[in-house]
Formats: C-alpha cells, structure tokens, sequence
C-alpha cells in the first residue's frame, strides 16, 4: 500500500521505514465505530480492504454522507487539522483492514518532508 510512494521518492531505508512504522494495521469487524460525533478527531484511516460510512444524527435518523473504500482515506478532516469536535461519525459496514495514523505521527511526517515539496504534495493529497 506505501510502495507507490516509495517507488517515486529517494529516503533512505531509515527514515522510510520510521515513517511507515507510523502507521498502524487492524483489522475490524463491521459496526465498528471510529470516531463519534462530538469528538476530537485524532487518527486517519487508510483503507485496505473493506467500506466505511461517514453519518451524522439528524434528529435521530442516521443520515449517510459518504461511503469510503480500498485505497481510500478516512476521517474528520476539519476536526484532525482544526482540533474541533467533528461533526460527523465514521463507522465500518463490513470487516475492514485498515492502517491508522495519529495526528502527531503525521504531523511530524510532513513537517519533516517539506524539503521534498512533490512527497509532501503526494502525502497530503492521498491523506487529505
């Protein structure tokens, strides 16, 4: 999943490896929710394998905004660059593989590969 950014890129095997040491595999069964509502978002989500919904509560109906995929990215956008409450929740439909990374991880990441503007580029376009 991370070769088609090592493909493109000159890192030492180091510092590409302390990145993709950042991102962590699970797997989950459906239902599963990973972010609520009202909280701060503080993990993005790269997906493997498996489906994700974005919804949020309209008066107690659950409303679907959007539906996410394999190769996809997931999350609160506005809430994990802002730290704001999101306003939305993300829930599983079927078991799913993901990789997570935390906000600090990424963070970090770019920070660090802003002298390579097109890795930064690509890294931000393919999480945000």
């Amino acid at each position: 999943m991370f070769e088609q950014f090592r493909n493109k890129f000159q890192l030492d095997d180091d510092k590409w490896n302390e990145y993709i040491d950042c991102f962590h595999r699970i797997e989950v069964p459906a239902k599963t929710i990973l972010l609520n509502e009202g909280e701060v978002s503080k993990k993005m989500f790269l997906i493997e394998k498996g489906g994700i919904r974005a919804w949020f509560n309209n008066d107690s109906k659950d409303i679907t905004s959007q539906f996410f995929f394999e190769n996809e990215t997931v999350g609160s956008i506005q809430s994990f660059r802002k730290n704001i409450p999101s306003q939305t929740n993300i829930e599983t439909i079927e078991p799913s593989v993901l990789w997570w990374v935390h906000k600090t991880d990424l963070n970090r990441i770019i920070e660090e590969i802003k002298e390579i503007p097109q890795l930064r580029d690509m890294l931000i376009d393919k999480i945000f």
